[in-house]
C-alpha cells in the first residue's frame, strides 16, 4: 500500500530529481519496515532519504545504508546535560552513531536546530563546528529555524507547551551562524 502511494510520483520524481524521504517521528523505531520500503524503493531507482535523530543502535543504521541515497542527520545539542535536560536522554549514541556512519562515507546532511537560548550560542556554535570537522567526509550542514508550529498541535490535544518562552530565530541571527560555521571551513545552508 506504501509503494503504491510512493510509486504514484515517479514522474515527479524523474523530473525534478527527487525522491523519497522517510522521517517521523523516528523511522528507526520500525527498522524492518524501513529497509523492505528502502529496498522496493531501490529496486525501482527511486532516490531515498531517511531523517534521523542517530538514536538507535548502530546496526539499525548500518543495515539500511546500502539502501539510503542521503542521510537527514539531526544534532540538537553538543552538550549531553542539555540534551538529556530537553530529550530526555544522552546525546553519547548519537555522536558515537554519527562518527560510525561518517567513517563509512555515507552521504550525510547534518542539520542543526538552531533554537534560541538552547543551541546557538557562539560556545554552542564552536562546539558543533568543532565536532563535524572531526568527522570523515565533507558534509553539508542545514541550519533549521526552530518554529512554533507544535504550539497549536499541543492546544488542540491539551497538552502543555514545555517551552512557551522560545521564539522563532531571527533572519540575522541565523545568516551569523551560517557565516561563522561557513568560516570554521564548512558548507552550509539556511533551511531543508
Amino acid at each position: 500500500l506504501v509503494m503504491k502511494e510512493i510509486e504514484k510520483d515517479i514522474l515527479f520524481y524523474d523530473e525534478s530529481n527527487g525522491g523519497v524521504t522517510f522521517s517521523g517521528g523516528e523511522p528507526l523505531m520500525q527498522v524492518h519496515f524501513l529497509n523492505s520500503l528502502l529496498e522496493r524503493c531501490k529496486e525501482k531507482d527511486i532516490h531515498t532519504a531517511v531523517d534521523i535523530s542517530g538514536y538507535a543502535p548502530f546496526e539499525y543504521i548500518d543495515g539500511i545504508r546500502d539502501t539510503v541515497g542521503l542521510f537527514l542527520y539531526d544534532l540538537k545539542t553538543m552538550n549531553d546535560e542539555k540534551h538529556k535536560e530537553y530529550t530526555g536522554v544522552s546525546n553519547e549514541r548519537i555522536l558515537e552513531n554519527l562518527k560510525e556512519l561518517s567513517k563509512k562515507g555515507d552521504s550525510i546532511t547534518i542539520r542543526i536546530p538552531i533554537i534560541p537560548g538552547i543551541n546557538d550560542s557562539d560556545g554552542d556554535i564552536h562546539e558543533f563546528a568543532q565536532f563535524i570537522l572531526s568527522l570523515n567526509g565533507r558534509n553539508e550542514i542545514s541550519l533549521l529555524p526552530y518554529h512554533q508550529a507544535a504550539r497549536a498541535k499541543y492546544k488542540r490535544l491539551g497538552e502543555p507547551d514545555r517551552m512557551p518562552w522560545i521564539s522563532q530565530p531571527s533572519d540575522s541571527k541565523l545568516e551569523k551562524t551560517r557565516i561563522t560555521l561557513e568560516r570554521l571551513g564548512l558548507d552550509v545552508k539556511i533551511g531543508g
